[in-house]
């Protein structure tokens, strides 16, 4: 299987597919390349229906081209990548980070979301976030407490007293419960509507069945998401009668 960046021709052959309405293994059966990459590639450069070869291959060129010049400015270098394949954990990254914009969070948001998510320890300071990112200390600021607003991360003092970003498993699940949360919200506005328009308009039956949908969602992903916390996030130590003790960042 040939590795390395991809060539020119292989991303023509990659938006041919895509043209084609071929899936992702398929493009990468015919290319001879993991799965991943082709995902990879597509993600961060436009998405299934806007790639364009021509310029997703002058877009990897210009980031090469920034590593290069920034290497020798850089006093102190960031925190090498973790894993073996360094330039793979880069593209991972470079990936996740466009799909959580897609996802609607702003770019230094996704930067440091992404930083988070996959350094091991799940936790940084501001001062190792400015160094890992290249960035402003104001821009991580602005970053963060965005992103604990919105419960995407939390901040604790370590032992030196230091505040630390992290992720962990209860912020998932406290982002689970603040979305459960606004469709709740969503849906006592839906019913507000019932009871200003008139019950027996089909406007306010319309808003009746958005409010029972979501009622019914909301339902179901609150206890979906009390069943994962208590059935995954447990100490990996069981106790002997094979019974897991909940994890201590349950709260």
């Amino acid at each position: 299987m040939p590795g390395g960046r991809l060539t020119q021709q292989e991303r023509q052959q990659i938006a041919l597919g895509l043209a084609d309405g071929l899936a992702y293994a398929e493009i990468a059966r015919r290319l001879d390349r993991p799965t991943s990459t082709i995902t990879r590639e597509v993600t961060r450069n436009g998405g299934f229906t806007a790639y364009r070869a021509d310029l997703a291959h002058r877009a990897t060129e210009r980031r090469a081209h920034r590593r290069r010049q920034a290497a020798p400015r850089a006093r102190q270098a960031p925190a090498p990548a973790q894993g073996p394949d360094a330039e793979g954990v880069r593209d991972y990254e470079e990936s996740f980070t466009t799909l959580l914009m897609q996802q609607g969070l702003p770019k230094m948001m996704s930067r440091v979301l992404t930083c988070l998510y996959t350094t091991d320890a799940g936790s940084l300071t501001a001062s190792e976030l400015v160094q890992r990112l290249q960035v402003s200390p104001a821009s991580i600021s602005k970053a963060t407490t965005f992103l604990e607003r919105q419960g995407l991360i939390r901040r604790e003092r370590d032992e030196r007293r230091r505040e630390r970003y992290l992720v962990d498993n209860d912020v998932w699940y406290q982002g689970m419960i603040a979305a459960a949360r606004s469709n709740t919200q969503l849906a006592e506005t839906a019913r507000e509507g019932v009871r200003i328009l008139g019950p027996d308009t089909p406007a306010a039956a319309r808003l009746e069945n958005i409010a029972r949908f979501v009622d019914f969602v909301t339902e179901s992903l609150t206890r979906a998401a009390e069943q994962a916390r208590d059935i995954l996030y447990t100490n990996p130590e069981a106790t002997s009668g094979g019974t897991a003790t909940p994890s201590s960042d349950r709260g």
